[in-house]
């Protein structure tokens, strides 16, 4: 998967690295996505998914946060780095 084909956390692979642009939308789901650190800048790496499109978690800030892969497509990213 090429750095241009992801453009949110979602389509993220596990052990992927990305850095976040932003978060897409002003409710109130979108609000406390912002409010659990999930901002311009930070760093962010998917951990693992739940089979069949179950949630994911990832890592950030130093702690792990589990989202659902529709909530996930909410999280722009800038650029993707290989899994290392």
């Amino acid at each position: 998967m090429s750095q241009k084909e992801i453009s949110t956390i979602a389509a993220l692979a596990t052990g992927q690295s990305a850095i976040i642009h932003r978060v897409i939308g002003n409710s109130l789901g979108c609000s406390r996505l912002r409010e659990l650190g999930l901002t311009n800048g930070t760093a962010i790496r998917l951990l693992r998914q739940a089979p069949f499109g179950g949630p994911m978690v990832f890592e950030l800030r130093g702690y792990q946060l589990c989202l659902r892969p529709s909530e996930a497509r909410l999280v722009e990213i800038n650029n993707a780095f290989p899994v290392t």
